[in-house]
């Protein structure tokens, strides 16, 4: 198991350049950038704009652009959107769009979007529609023929997935998981035959638990626990499920936590199990079928089974 914090991160490498001097070139770079969007008028249309998920400073120099040229900006909270905007100096009308009144408010944007408005959305953090509200929107949208624009940016998902050290190559969001024991156990022996890393949100006040959960469910998995990324306290804790679930037990944590958990291990298929399962597949499949269900069942290599396969077929 191990642990670190974002403080401990210190370079080795050439120094920094002379802030007195790079500064300038940055700040003309992006002034430049920014002058060159805001001279051209945004075209009517929902905008699915990404912020920061705690670093402002990942707040991209089109995201800016585009809310502050939108006719109204969506969001959860506007007491949060407000800090935002105000950091930047965007001054635009701020609507509520949460998931108590996105059912209501449909009918409206819609029409304004009739109309060639250019309306944004945003969430408290993050990318919309990941795990908040705004899908019901984005669908209604294009149903009516509406351009909708995605402009990427942060997400807590994929910042955990990067930093976690867990396979990438494919990953499962699942969101929060449900607050009573017995239907989160529920809810992860489902997730437990997904063959590639999982992520999910959870509380502080919950992760012990959860992680106790999965180590009743799912066996010796790796995971990670990923707190507060990108902001000031960020700190990512890697181990078995069990082993940090009596850690965080005893010294619980606060803050926002995505959690991954990697898949589970290869297999082990013996011959005997390959054989079993090739003379019940046999029996109402040809050997090519049979081959090929007893492959994806299984996850033995296909020339293996298949050698089998001929083997009890000759004897046959």
């Amino acid at each position: 198991m191990s642990k670190m914090s974002s403080s401990d991160r210190q370079g080795g490498g050439p120094e920094a350049p002379d802030a007195s001097i790079l500064l300038p070139r940055i700040g003309a770079a992006l002034a430049e950038q920014a002058a060159r969007e805001m001279a051209t008028p945004l075209a009517g249309g929902l905008y699915v704009v990404a912020t920061p998920i705690g670093n402002l400073g990942d707040m991209t120099i089109r995201a800016v652009t585009t809310l502050a040229r939108a006719d109204a900006i969506l969001c959860e909270d506007t007491r949060v959107s407000r800090t935002l905007l105000a950091r930047y100096a965007i001054e635009r009308p701020l609507r509520a769009f949460h998931e108590h009144n996105e059912d209501a408010e449909l009918a409206r944007v819609i029409a304004e979007l009739a109309e060639g408005r250019a309306i944004a959305l945003i969430s408290d953090a993050g990318t919309p529609l990941l795990s908040d509200p705004g899908y019901k929107l984005v669908r209604a949208a294009i149903a009516a023929g509406h351009p909708v624009t995605a402009l990427p940016g942060a997400s807590a998902i994929l910042t955990g997935l990067a930093i976690s050290g867990l396979p990438t190559d494919g990953f499962f969001f699942g969101g929060f998981l449900p607050n009573k024991q017995t239907a989160r156990r529920t809810r992860l022996e489902a997730l437990s035959d997904i063959p590639s890393s999982l992520i999910l949100f959870e509380s502080p006040a919950r992760i012990a638990d959860t992680l106790a959960d999965i180590a009743e469910t799912m066996g010796d998995r790796e995971v990670v626990v990923a707190r507060e990324l990108t902001k000031r306290f960020e700190e990512v804790r890697r181990g078995l499920a069990v082993v940090l679930a009596a850690e965080l037990g005893v010294n619980p944590v606060k803050g926002e936590i995505v959690l991954v958990i990697g898949p589970a291990p290869p297999r082990e298929v013996s011959d005997a199990d390959i054989e079993t399962a090739l003379r019940m597949a046999l029996v109402t499949s040809t050997l090519r079928d049979a081959v090929r269900l007893v492959t994806d069942d299984l996850g033995a290599p296909r020339s293996r089974v298949y050698q089998i396969g001929l083997r009890l077929k000759d004897e046959a």
